[in-house]
């Protein structure tokens, strides 16, 4: 089985050295717990390795995003002007407004299949191993009702997989939620489920990684530290967790 490498610190060897290539992947976890930062960093640390990946967002301006990404020394333009990286706005078509961006959906509205097309495009067009969905509770938003919405994420992992990229999808949840997905059926068509946790303990905040699913792969079960450092994010050995 062919892997794609995270090359997030301590993660890979959690997951018998990488990702199942080709796969779709759940990250799932409460607000601040460091979602988008995983998903840039496997873009990004794969555009270090040559491999071209795509950010979807659903949820989040592009120039916001660049901005933030910044801050842990990520150029996602400097990416983007080889080619490595694209990121197509899904989120200005909901509100109306046209957007500045190379990819983009047109301001009537947001419409999945022309998403779908549009990714698609871009797959074939910088020839993309990676692709980021940030967020499927942004993509519900566009439909009435939750088997519209679960039809939607069925059909969105389906041509991805046909598609051959590896895709990480983010998803938010409350903490003390028992789905691991807003709509309750994320957790069933993606091959792998992450969940991030993040805990307050006293006087002390802690962010915490654990596998929930991994399909074809070993795995470890156990709750790792995980911390959100200058340089992205550290999983942490769980001999190291300090409470």
């Amino acid at each position: 089985m062919n892997r794609i490498k995270t090359n997030i610190p301590g993660f890979d060897e959690l997951i018998e050295g990488g990702l199942p290539e080709g796969r779709s992947f759940l990250i799932s976890g409460g607000p601040g717990t460091g979602k988008t930062i995983f998903a840039t960093q496997f873009l990004i640390n794969g555009a270090k390795l040559g491999e071209a990946g795509i950010y979807v967002t659903l949820d989040e301006r592009p120039e916001l995003i660049r901005e933030d990404m910044l801050r842990f020394g990520w150029n996602l333009r400097q990416y983007e002007d080889q080619e490595l990286i694209k990121i197509i706005d899904g989120t200005t078509s909901k509100i109306g407004i046209p957007s500045d961006e190379e990819f983009t959906l047109p301001a009537t509205g947001f419409d999945l299949d022309k998403l779908l097309l549009e990714i698609m495009k871009t797959i074939k067009k910088i020839r993309a191993k990676r692709v980021v969905i940030d967020s499927i509770p942004a993509l519900g938003l566009n439909f009435q009702n939750e088997h519209d919405i679960r039809k939607a994420i069925l059909k969105l992992v389906y041509l991805l997989s046909r598609a051959g990229v590896t895709t990480v999808m983010t998803t938010e949840i409350n903490e003390d939620s028992k789905q691991f997905g807003k709509y309750g059926v994320e957790e069933f068509v993606a091959d792998g489920v992450i969940i991030l946790h993040y805990m307050g303990l006293g006087t002390q905040s802690n962010r915490t990684l654990h596998i929930r699913k991994m399909r074809a792969t070993k795995h470890s079960e156990d709750l790792h530290p995980l911390q959100i450092t200058e340089n992205g994010i550290v999983i942490k050995k769980i001999e190291d967790y300090d409470i």
